[in-house]
């Protein structure tokens, strides 16, 4: 395990960046997935006024503290900007407190209400920001505050430098990435982790990440100065374009589902965010809600508008928040009893909330879409990779639903139905991919998969978006690739053909063992081959996966198992 360190470098005139940087995976979030480190940065900005913009969590509260009392003496600062409250970032802001209780804290109002909660019991000074408003600190800064809230940080706020250009862009533009490059240099290396990121983290709140690229599209900013990861300079321009599409495709989508929801101490959101990244991994679209801040005529208009929605909430006292009954009261008289439903909580002793949820959608007449998710405190891996099933399962399903409804087309023999006859003339070897990381694991049935490279030895396969695996499946990550034998496959092709519960293990009772890379080797397979990802590309409804063979074998004489297809259209 590598030492956490602070790595300070100044970015523009007397204002410097402190990235905390850790390369262990941060666990429990679910855009921490791709295991490659993260830093946490803050900025200090030093002219006749001293002003620190969001210090670390907890994570980094010692090292962070000592390395800012080697650059200035903490009871010189005047001000600290907070782009979003968190229990977790309370412990480093107590800490700082104690030796510097001059400091005003400046937030937006949720964010004044949540700091208030966390420190309790300390005396604070806190400057609220109710619009966009502007503070001097000195000759050569001018600092506008730009409140852009979503659901997760209802109380995210950003921060632009008018003098110097840099823009304080909080969770936005963001990735979990740590390295020892502060800028975005070869800024292409990181688009992988910052779509992973906004996939996860940002794509369930479009409609208002789309708002807040709004505001601050009229900010000339030459940096952003982001919560995460590199900071954006070099591939500024290309990095908006892309938010801008990617926003675009979530609300282009043709159906959606309304995820309701309250986090007492954040083990809901996170189930939340979960979900949320399995429902648009299927081409489903989200609209979140914070049963907390929205009000009753949002949640009647999306659970309306909405072809399905899922209720999530924490078991306070034994019940359900009071903003969680409101919000089903109104879901109940206004949703049509043919959209599906979920539910899923966190709890800490017990999960009556989640019961509460169940049984009145179930007496309300409304079918679930997946068995309750409960999680007992923080949720584990295991259980995030549940909830992003379970929410991949739910929008498939919705998607089924709402196509039935549909009156079918006639097929003709129109050019596009004689292209999709020859594009299934395509045959492949059938194979079973199957992988092992960490606590989690999981396996597919692949045809489309072919020989790539001669040198490295590589292959690529194409992985359709919505399934289980393709989470598993990034740019380091390995995996065996079982070759099935002609005239012996049936017996594994039915076996992986058939859908699985969200979370339920894949192998039953099949002959495994485990390849020097951690993943199950099917020992009926004609052969197989340990892989490692190498890179990803995105074409339309698939991923196809880039990977160098490492080392394989032949289990035993035979012929490969092909698939043949009469169409080009499905599977």
């Amino acid at each position: 395990m590598k030492p956490r360190d602070v790595q300070v470098s100044p970015i523009a005139l007397y204002t410097l960046v402190l990235r905390s940087r850790t390369w262990d995976r941060l666990k429990f979030e679910i855009e921490y997935g791709l295991q490659k480190g993260t830093t946490a940065n803050s900025y200090l900005i030093q002219d006749e006024k001293v002003v620190l913009l969001d210090p670390p969590g907890e994570s980094f509260t010692s090292i962070f503290l000592n390395a800012l009392k080697e650059r200035i003496d903490p009871k010189t600062i005047d001000y600290v900007i907070l782009g979003h409250v968190n229990p977790n970032r309370g412990v480093t802001l107590k800490a700082l407190l104690e030796i510097a209780p001059q400091i005003t804290f400046i937030c937006s109002n949720l964010g004044s209400i949540s700091l208030s909660k966390i420190l309790e019991e300390i005396p604070l000074k806190i400057q609220v920001v109710k619009g966009e408003e502007i503070i001097e600190i000195g000759k050569d800064h001018q600092l506008e505050f730009i409140p852009t809230p979503n659901p997760r940080f209802p109380d995210e706020l950003c921060t632009f430098d008018r003098k110097t250009q840099v823009l304080y862009t909080d969770k936005l533009f963001g990735a979990h990435f740590c390295g020892d490059q502060v800028l975005d240099e070869g800024w292409k290396i990181y688009n992988e982790d910052r779509r992973y990121y906004f996939d996860c983290l940002l794509a369930p709140y479009a409609k208002q990440v789309t708002t807040a690229l709004e505001k601050l599209s009229d900010k000339p900013a030459k940096i952003y100065a982001t919560g995460h990861g590199p900071l954006v300079r070099y591939g500024l321009a290309e990095l908006t374009l892309s938010y801008q599409e990617w926003l675009n495709t979530q609300k282009s989508q043709e159906f959606s589902v309304a995820l309701i929801y309250a986090s007492a101490y954040g083990n809901t959101a996170t189930l939340a965010q979960a979900i949320a990244r399995g429902i648009t991994k299927a081409g489903v679209a989200v609209e979140s809600i914070n049963a907390e801040s929205a009000d009753p005529d949002e949640i009647k208009t999306v659970v309306q508008k909405a072809d399905g929605f899922i209720f999530g909430s924490p078991t306070l006292a034994g019940h359900a928040p009071t903003q969680i009954q409101t919000a089903l009261g109104i879901t109940l008289a206004n949703a049509d009893k043919n959209k599906l439903a979920g539910v899923f909580g966190s709890f800490g002793w017990s999960g009556e909330a989640i019961d509460y949820l169940e049984s009145k959608l179930k007496d309300g007449g409304y079918r679930l879409g997946f068995e309750p998710i409960r999680a007992k405190f923080k949720p584990t891996d295991a259980t995030l990779k549940t909830c992003e099933e379970a929410g991949t399962d739910f929008a498939q399903t919705i998607k089924k639903m709402q196509k039935a409804r549909k009156p079918k087309a006639s097929v003709s023999e129109s050019q596009s139905a004689r292209t999709e006859q020859a594009l299934g003339r395509i045959v492949g070897s059938l194979c079973v991919v199957t992988t092992h990381q960490g606590e989690l694991g999981g396996a597919m049935l692949a045809s489309w998969v072919s020989q790539a490279t001669f040198n490295p030895p590589g292959l690529t396969i194409a992985v359709a978006k919505e399934r289980a695996i393709e989470s598993l499946l990034y740019s380091g990550n390995t995996f065996v690739l079982n070759i099935l034998e002609e005239g012996k496959h049936l017996g594994l092709m039915k076996h992986f053909l058939k859908p699985f519960s969200p979370g339920e293990e894949r192998f039953g009772d099949l002959a495994v063992e485990i390849a020097e890379n951690g993943s199950p080797i099917l020992k009926d397979a004609l052969a197989y081959v340990e892989c490692r990802v190498d890179s990803r590309m995105e074409c339309g409804d698939h991923w196809v996966v880039y990977a160098i063979a490492q080392k394989g074998k032949v289990q035993r004489d035979g012929l490969t198992a092909v698939h043949h297809r009469k169409s080009g259209s499905h599977y």
